[in-house]
């Protein structure tokens, strides 16, 4: 039972007693004192007035005596008109603590059996380009959003699905087909995700070179694209495709292949990953299946030019289509097989798709038409819908080769962690190459996950790689090099042979009481992460955290401490700080180096 309830339950008591009348203890109202007051928690006594019969100030002295009489964590009080300020007993934070301390991972919530399973769906990259700035929004927020609902108990499966087939695939294998000359990976030195997406970009050049030719000669644009010899052979080899032509299979197998080992290496550097990987080449299949299921059912129609769609209009959406005239699959389609296969494959309680919300309503849809088709799990479906990430040149195009790779990113992010460093001068000059290389890279790619996830997910935000890594203010080197210090702290008493043990001071500064307040919360602020599917909210607790204990650093000795037990008090204290810093951000999915 945490403090806030135990003090409820026991004004509530304390009311039966002194008024002989029975009050719900939900509607207690006890709040953190405000700081020009003396106090931990202040009681609104104006609605137990109606009860009392008495001024305010009278039933609040009355209230706590009894509650001092019965309750020995609270040492003192006081009344302010209207409101009664609780002091707890340091004794208490500090039996507080040592059970923060002597509790395992402590903040989250073990998985058992019965634990309910979840599925979480992020990344869904495309075959025919590298992972880009969007990308990695989606992967940290997927993979944190995993990390977080597993704290709070919960059996997790973290899956992918990868988009290996389509139009856009296409266009890709037909570039490299006629201006590769042969070129792989191991001739260029490239990463094959970036080799291929350089096609995907020079498929887009001589389209749009082909269109301006025949808006030349007097075509509208509409007329153009329609005419569009390159794009013509795009359709077919993508319907060649779908009929398993052989060659065209072969050429797909190869050249997704060299995607693969490319998005493998910038998913291991990411620090994420997948229990179970989905081709939309498997999944699409069984989607067209279901699409002819329904319309067999008269769930769906089917137009005269042979397309099937999905009249959705009674339920205040619009007609979507589900197979084109050609008879191949759209998104749709394919995230109803993919959806399918799933459910199939494991007992899924609940299914968490993160997907930017561009796609919010696809999802509507998906819901909704896997509800008609009798699936029971349709309408349970989650769509963790986040903001896209801009950047102060604007929105990032795939296609003309304007977006922020992540490869490239990556790279920025730990070479201006180098150079931040080496600013800050000589406090990893005693390390090796390897280990300033190592630290280097922890807060690099550190400061870009912060930046991304501290972030309310819903909104679009703008990235700022400089702003990101500054080593003050609301940032991940910031709590990275506080962890730092705590570390640095342990080792320093250790070698000093510091006591470990101690009784509990005669006193605690209110500065020492809150950052145990704040340890004493963390499984609270899990708990709501997971409720409401908030990676911000672990972030910028643990950016409280550490600005509270620098705060206190500053002000209050910790190794020079004159009495040895204040010392081993505040040493727990800080040992304890460092725990619960590496746990919120471990959530994050993001490393805390023991030295900075």
């Amino acid at each position: 039972m945490n403090l806030e309830t135990t003090l409820a339950q026991s004004v509530t008591e304390a009311i039966k007693k002194l008024y002989g009348a029975e009050f719900d203890t939900q509607k207690i109202q006890l709040q953190k004192t405000r700081k020009e007051f003396e106090g931990d928690f202040t009681l609104v006594v104006f609605p137990f007035l109606a009860l009392s019969k008495k001024r305010p100030e009278e039933t609040a002295l009355e209230i706590g005596e009894e509650l001092k009489s019965n309750l020995p964590i609270i040492s003192s009080f006081n009344v302010v008109k209207g409101f009664l300020n609780l002091a707890i007993a340091p004794s208490y934070w500090v039996e507080l603590l040592k059970h923060i301390d002597a509790t395992d991972k402590w903040g989250t919530t073990p998985v058992t059996e019965e634990s309910p399973l979840v599925m979480v769906e992020y990344s869904s990259p495309n075959t025919n380009k590298p992972l880009h700035l969007g990308h990695i929004r989606n992967n940290l927020l997927g993979y944190a959003l995993s990390n977080i609902i597993a704290a709070n108990g919960n059996k997790v499966v973290k899956t992918n699905i990868v988009n290996d087939r389509g139009i856009h695939i296409c266009k890709s294998m037909l570039a490299w087909q006629k201006w590769g000359n042969g070129e792989t990976p191991a001739s260029s030195g490239k990463k094959g995700d970036h080799l291929i997406g350089d096609y995907y970009v020079a498929f887009d050049k001589h389209y749009k070179a082909e269109l301006s030719e025949l808006m030349e000669k007097g075509m509208s644009k509409e007329e153009a694209e329609a005419a569009s010899p390159l794009m013509a052979e795009a359709r077919e080899m993508l319907v060649k495709w779908e009929a398993g032509d052989k060659e065209v299979r072969a050429l797909w197998e190869q050249m997704n292949g060299w995607v693969y080992e490319g998005f493998d290496e910038t998913y291991k550097r990411l620090g994420v990953d997948f229990d179970k990987i989905y081709y939309e080449s498997d999944t699409y299949l069984v989607g067209k299946e279901t699409v002819l299921g329904g319309l067999e059912k008269g769930i769906f129609y089917r137009r005269p030019d042979e397309s099937v769609w999905a009249d959705l209009t009674n339920d205040g959406l619009d007609e979507k289509l589900l197979l084109r005239s050609d008879g191949t699959s759209v998104y749709m389609t394919q995230d109803i097989g993919t959806a399918q296969l799933r459910f199939r494959d494991y007992p899924i309680d609940k299914m968490v798709y993160v997907v930017g919300n561009e796609q919010n309503y696809h999802f509507q849809v998906l819901s909704l038409l896997l509800d008609k088709l009798g699936f029971s799990w349709g309408k349970g479906l989650v769509h963790f819908s986040y903001g896209m990430v801009e950047l102060p040149e604007g929105k990032m195009k795939s296609r003309e080769g304007t977006v922020v790779d992540a490869d490239d990113l990556m790279d920025e992010m730990i070479n201006t962690a180098r150079e931040t460093s080496e600013e800050l001068g000589g406090k990893l000059n005693d390390l090796t190459a390897e280990e300033k290389a190592e630290i280097n890279r922890i807060i690099g790619l550190g400061a870009l996950k912060y930046f991304m996830l501290k972030v309310d997910a819903r909104r679009n935000m703008l990235f700022n790689p400089k702003e990101s890594i500054d080593f003050n203010g609301n940032t991940g080197p910031f709590i990275q090099y506080t962890y730092a210090r705590t570390r640095s702290i342990g080792r320093k008493a250790a070698e000093a042979g510091a006591k470990t043990t101690f009784t509990a001071p005669e006193s605690i500064s209110e500065k020492e009481c809150n950052i145990i307040r704040m340890l004493n919360e963390f499984p609270a602020v899990v708990r709501q992460a997971g409720t409401d599917y908030s990676p911000s909210g672990i972030a910028n607790y643990a950016y409280e955290l550490a600005r509270e204990y620098n705060q206190f650093y500053h002000d209050y000795s910790i190794l020079r401490e004159e009495n040895e037990e204040t010392k081993a008090f505040r040493l727990l204290l800080t040992d304890n700080v460092g725990k619960v810093i590496k746990t919120a951000m471990n959530l994050l999915g993001i490393e805390v180096p023991e030295r900075m």
